[in-house]
């Protein structure tokens, strides 16, 4: 496991912007995929959106259009740019990286989980 630091979080009012930011650390290899879930209490975790080392993107259905996820592999950070925020898009955000360390031992890290408030 490689340490994930999460930024970005807090309070938005409703139709408003954030980013949020992921930066991995330690001996790290390669970065594979990079990805950002998020959980609302009461409801499962899901998949918000995903970035393969090809720049290939995934977006869940309800933040398609609103949400853009990028990358920038010399910092090891993924972001998430999230714009016209809804009320349903409060959760806590936990970013994942899947890659291979120095050891060429793959590894698949969760950040510790960053909350995001969207309300007036």
């Amino acid at each position: 496991q490689v340490p994930l630091v999460e930024s970005g979080g807090g309070l938005v009012q409703p139709g408003g912007s954030r980013r949020l930011s992921c930066a991995a650390s330690g001996s790290i290899f390669r970065i594979n995929d990079m990805g950002w879930y998020r959980q609302a209490p009461g409801k499962q975790r899901e998949l918000v959106a995903s970035i393969t080392s090809d720049s290939f993107t995934i977006y869940g259905d309800s933040v398609q259009g609103r949400f853009t996820i990028s990358r920038d592999d010399y910092k090891k950070t993924v972001y998430l740019q999230m714009n016209n925020l809804k009320p349903e898009d409060a959760a806590v955000y936990y970013c994942n990286v899947v890659g291979s360390d120095t050891y060429m031992r793959r590894f698949d890290s969760w950040g510790q989980g960053i909350q995001v408030t969207v309300s007036s």
